[in-house]
């Protein structure tokens, strides 16, 4: 029996686009951005699952709609056995504190009027997990949990007065706190300097490791994904277009996506291509996607039919999807 945390079922987000007077006056019709296209996935307990494509493509949105902090247009979304996909605000409360997100920017994400161990202990008040007193010391045993010491220090310490690699350990240590069984982690490496990456990857491993947590990690880098996911998503233009286990991605992309995303991280695998496949051209506009497969405009293998009909996603090798009518052969 497969333990799934998460299930998304042709997940849906579209975002209506602001008309102006003279659209208005014309009765030209309503745009949508198509955000998220009917996304489909699961999470199991204790792995990670990294959602992974081009800026734009609606990764960081589908993280925000699976935890609703955006409402779904349509689709399913199943948390622990339980729909919530139309649960009012004081229904899905309770569940609030079992699913968290750590955000891109620890700049942003951070309130620069409260100190740091207000911020981390804020959310068991909230929850009424602890008194002010029992929440300090589990605050402050947190710090050192992510290597922010001396704690105490730390703890009456504002944003400001701490680097970029440090907030970010912030903001895990907020999400963490709660002890989630569901994170969706949105490129919490994307803004931290390189030599910091690898510590913040380990840190959530071990947290991953520690509380048998479930993860969305959402990153535009193949080769972050490989590190610390069990399974790759790829996905383009609001939908999936690739999906397995890591390393069956990694050595046998089967989509011309897939590969081209590869072929661009020289040393992601340790391999002499002869000819490397590089793709040409901008993502289409999200308001008007292309008809049929939406790469094919960008994609060398494309032919007539592709234009044409949408293809489905198919497993092509155990729990390897691809949503390709000409999928690439395997290396």
């Amino acid at each position: 029996m497969v333990n799934k945390v998460l299930e998304v079922i042709d997940l849906k987000k579209y975002f209506p686009v602001t008309r102006g007077l003279l659209d208005i006056f014309m009765r030209r019709s309503k745009e949508y951005v198509k955000a998220v296209d009917g996304v489909s996935f699961y999470i199991e307990r204790g792995e990670t699952l990294a959602l992974i494509g081009e800026s734009g493509c609606g990764k960081t949105t589908t993280g925000r709609v699976i935890l609703r902090l955006e409402e779904p247009t349509a689709g399913k979304i199943v948390f622990m056995g339980k729909d919530i996909t139309s649960l009012k605000p004081k229904e899905l409360r309770p569940l609030r504190k079992e699913m968290q997100m750590i955000f891109q920017d620890p700049y942003a994400s951070l309130n620069p009027r409260m100190r740091i161990g207000e911020q981390i202990i804020h959310p068991l008040l909230i929850h009424g997990l602890a008194t002010p007193k029992e929440a300090r010391k589990m605050g402050i045993e947190m710090l050192k949990r992510v290597g922010l010491t001396p704690a105490h220090e730390f703890y009456d310490r504002f944003p400001h007065q701490l680097s970029g690699g440090q907030r970010q350990r912030v903001v895990i240590a907020r999400a963490m706190i709660l002890k989630p069984k569901f994170v969706v982690a949105d490129e919490p490496v994307s803004m931290i300097d390189v030599s910091m990456r690898a510590s913040i990857l380990d840190l959530l491993q071990g947290f991953r490791k520690e509380y048998q947590l479930s993860m969305l990690f959402i990153t535009h880098d193949i080769s972050i994904g490989r590190i610390i996911s069990d399974r790759i998503a790829v996905m383009y233009l609001g939908k999936i277009v690739e999906i397995g286990p890591t390393e069956e991605v990694i050595k046998n992309p089967r989509h011309p996506y897939t590969r081209a995303l590869i072929d661009a991280v020289p040393s992601i695998v340790r391999r002499k291509r002869k000819k490397k496949l590089r793709i040409t051209g901008e993502v289409p506009d999200p308001r008007n996607p292309p008809s049929g497969c939406r790469f094919h405009p960008r994609c060398p293998f494309a032919t007539e039919e592709c234009s044409k009909t949408e293809p489905d996603l198919i497993e092509i090798s155990d729990n390897h999807f691809v949503r390709c009518y000409h999928p690439l052969a395997p290396e």
